[in-house]
């Protein structure tokens, strides 16, 4: 088995050569096992052991077992406590999906604080059949059945080409100590009973179901490789990236067979779950969205687009009677001058005399108004941004300079008629947008 990791590093892993690696260490035979083999390939190691504080004095136990492997071997331990219970309560999570979260957290914690290179878990072979298993009962797409990957980010899994049978024979021959967790036993926990109850049967059906399913696996993988190079040409198709947002035309979206399953691959990154509410909006009217932890997914006529949740609509910046420029939140020059050139989008010229100090930089507010440059009377800011077809991005993304409570200038689009300069103006302020 020590042979069979050396050639698997070597051909497959061998960017772990001169890291400095951090194992996931439970106490249980897989881990002990993984402390093991690397402890003897001449690697820079350390444990991390978490103490969910689920199984009372066992847990302690086990504790303390690793701290006394980790002085055995003379490598740096990490051991941290966690209120699991608690944790779970308060995030509403179940225990199994707190530890996962609590744990990979303060891993990830210690590698940056410590310069760990990358985080090397246990798990092995049946441990990805088990994961395949629980999603393909549960539901899923070929990510989720192309079982555990052997390198995600910063996680290593150098175990995952043995099997547990493999594991035990190798902790016997070796006389290696572990402890036992009693809730493995059990089948409280829906893997434990895919574990006990199913697997046996299948490798009954098929004595070489581990082989098989390293097989499929390899197979699945190429399926999705393939399937993610057509993804990525579908997006660069149809999708419109800027610096703040992402627009999809639906026509193309639309044109696409199988577009459900586009729209998945391209948004799930993003957070979003509810997938016949994104298929909806396809049809759906103007303005409608739909919203991920972190980002809006918004219907504006005929497209879809992608943005951070985060706005602040509230937000005033001052600008003061002896600025002459700012750059946040926007890059503005105000020049006091003696004449008027020809207006831009990006640069007006106002009458400073009809200006009160100081100048107020804001997003616009409903029952904003407005007298637009070149017209008599005024207009509702909502219905200009209608007749000029804002979408509801660009409505957000649009600051108003204001002098007091009366609007100056839409930025980069409309000045206000009451203080542009005319040829009775004594006193000119270029305000220009760079």
């Amino acid at each position: 088995m020590l042979q069979k990791l050396k050639t698997h590093i070597q051909d497959n892993l061998s960017f772990l050569n001169g890291k400095k690696l951090l194992l996931a260490v439970s106490g249980g035979i897989d881990s002990m096992v993984l402390v093991d083999l690397f402890s003897k390939l001449d690697f820079e190691i350390a444990l991390a052991h978490c103490n969910f504080q689920l199984r009372g004095s066992e847990s302690d136990g086990d504790e303390d077992f690793v701290k006394v492997i980790s002085e055995k071997l003379k490598v740096k331990s990490f051991i941290k406590k966690f209120d699991t219970n608690t944790y779970s309560e308060i995030n509403k999570l179940s225990i199994q999906q707190s530890a996962r979260v609590l744990r990979y957290d303060w891993f990830e914690e210690i590698q940056t604080i410590e310069g760990f290179d990358y985080l090397l878990t246990a798990h092995h072979l049946d441990d990805s059949l088990e994961t395949f298993l629980i999603n393909f009962t549960r539901g899923t797409g070929i990510e989720g059945l192309t079982g555990i990957p052997v390198v995600n980010g910063k996680i290593v899994r150098p175990l995952l080409i043995f099997s547990r049978d493999e594991i035990e024979k190798y902790a016997t021959d070796n006389s290696i100590l572990w402890r036992e967790d009693a809730s493995n036993s059990s089948d409280k926990y829906f893997r434990n009973k895919i574990r006990h109850h199913v697997i046996p049967v299948l490798k009954e059906l098929n004595p070489s179901l581990l082989e098989s399913f390293q097989q499929t696996t390899i197979n699945l993988k190429q399926t999705k490789e393939l399937a993610q190079e057509t993804i990525e040409a579908k997006w660069k198709e149809i999708a419109t990236v800027s610096e703040d947002s992402t627009m999809f035309s639906i026509e193309k979206i639309k044109a696409l067979k199988n577009c459900d399953a586009y729209l998945y691959s391209w948004l799930q990154p993003y957070g979003f779950t509810a997938w016949k509410d994104i298929s909806d909006l396809l049809n759906a009217q103007s303005g409608k969205q739909i919203l991920s932890d972190n980002y809006r997914l918004i219907k504006d006529r005929d497209k879809l687009i992608l943005i951070s949740k985060e706005i602040n609509n509230n937000e005033e910046f001052i600008i003061q009677e002896t600025d002459t420029s700012i750059n946040f939140p926007l890059n503005l020059s105000f020049c006091n001058l003696s004449y008027i050139s020809t207006p831009t989008n990006t640069s007006i010229f106002v009458d400073y005399d009809k200006l009160k100090f100081p100048l107020i930089l804001r997003k616009w507010k409903e029952g904003d108004y407005f007298y637009p440059s070149g017209m008599k009377g005024k207009k509702k800011v909502s219905k200009y941004f209608k007749d000029e077809k804002f979408s509801l991005v660009d409505k957000e993304n649009t600051w108003i300079l204001c002098s007091q409570d009366a609007i100056i200038w839409i930025v980069n689009h409309r000045a206000d008629e009451r203080f542009i300069a005319n040829s009775k103006s004594k006193n000119i302020l270029n305000i220009t947008l760079k």
